[in-house]
């Protein structure tokens, strides 16, 4: 069984590897709502408690997916995220992505509480464990959107607060509003921004770090190879055809050092990440079981010095060709 730890200071015990719901909705392929479900229920037998979901993944279906899943599953902490609009009539911030596409954000005080309210009926239940702001909205103050998110944390419907894709001096003003439990950034080996002044920030004031594409959208993997015409990766600057071959290069070091040691690429991966610190939450998702054992087992590798310091040499900050904004 994967090891617990809190949720930030005084936070709720949940396991040290999340279970990403959002690959359930076929951005890296198809997928199946039977599979799914069996895949999620996989994840919670091996202790991964935390079921991380967002009302925008599959518009409002992965809510569905994961509730489904849930229903009778005492051990499920359900996490989700608001921000992205995906109603035309809906008012909105544009943001870039850095994809080859821009995203519709709200962070008005209304609206997160309707998308609240929606994510409960989907989801199926009273209150959500973790409710995050999946962006913050540039045209409205990140206090005001917290505001309404502790509202709701007093009228019972959300226990625990967190952000996502912020940086370290919106988390104070956010965390100065209401306590934050948990922010969830990309943070991996190819992409360790995170590093410079968001983890310290967080660490400083008791917050958890959920790491998100922990295996560089799969590429940690070591498998991936031509993309599908349907890939969501297919907008990402890294996974570009001359980007991907230079990656993939550069990175085959790492892969023939988890061979060295005698585990996957992706335990590696995740092994690396359970080793920054008690506070760093990897949360990789898939839609196999097989696989989610294999996520599992990196809780059980434990790396030295000298071994942390090989993989640190080999995928220094920067290494990955190709920057996204967010």
């Amino acid at each position: 069984m994967i090891d617990r730890r809190e949720l930030g200071a005084g936070g709720a015990s949940v396991g040290r590897i999340v279970y990403g719901a959002m690959v359930l909705e076929g951005y890296y392929g198809p997928s199946d709502d039977d599979r799914a479900v069996e895949t999620i229920h996989r994840a919670l037998d091996l202790g991964m408690t935390m079921i991380d979901s967002a009302d925008a993944y599959g518009d409002g279906h992965n809510e569905r997916l994961v509730g489904r899943a849930t229903r009778h599953r005492r051990d499920a902490f359900l996490a989700s995220k608001f921000g992205i609009v995906s109603d035309p009539s809906e008012p909105a911030s544009e943001l870039a992505t850095g994809w080859g596409f821009s995203l519709r954000i709200s962070g008005r005080p209304g609206y997160a509480r309707r998308a609240l309210d929606a994510s409960l009926s989907r989801l199926g239940v009273d209150a959500l464990d973790l409710w995050y702001l999946h962006y913050p909205d540039p045209a409205v103050p990140i206090e005001e959107t917290v505001g309404a998110m502790a509202a709701a944390v007093r009228a019972g419907k959300v226990r625990h607060l967190g952000l996502s894709n912020v940086t370290a001096e919106q988390v104070r003003r956010a965390h100065a509003v209401h306590p934050i439990a948990a922010v969830q950034y990309e943070y991996s080996l190819w992409r360790r921004e995170a590093e410079t002044a968001l983890l310290p920030t967080l660490r400083e004031l008791g917050i958890a770090l959920v790491a998100w594409s922990p295996l560089g959208a799969g590429f940690l993997t070591g498998t991936v190879g031509t993309l599908g015409p349907t890939d969501f990766r297919q907008h990402n600057p890294r996974f570009s055809s001359d980007r991907l071959t230079l990656n993939t290069d550069r990175f085959a070091p790492l892969m023939r050092l988890a061979d060295e040691f005698g585990v996957t690429p992706a335990q590696l991966a995740l092994a690396w990440l359970l080793h920054r610190g008690d506070d760093v939450f990897p949360i990789p998702g898939t839609r196999h079981a097989a696989r989610v054992l294999e996520n599992a087992g990196a809780s059980a590798i434990r790396l030295d010095a000298e071994q942390l310091r090989r993989i640190d040499e080999l995928s220094r900050p920067g290494l990955a060709e190709g920057a996204t904004l967010v």
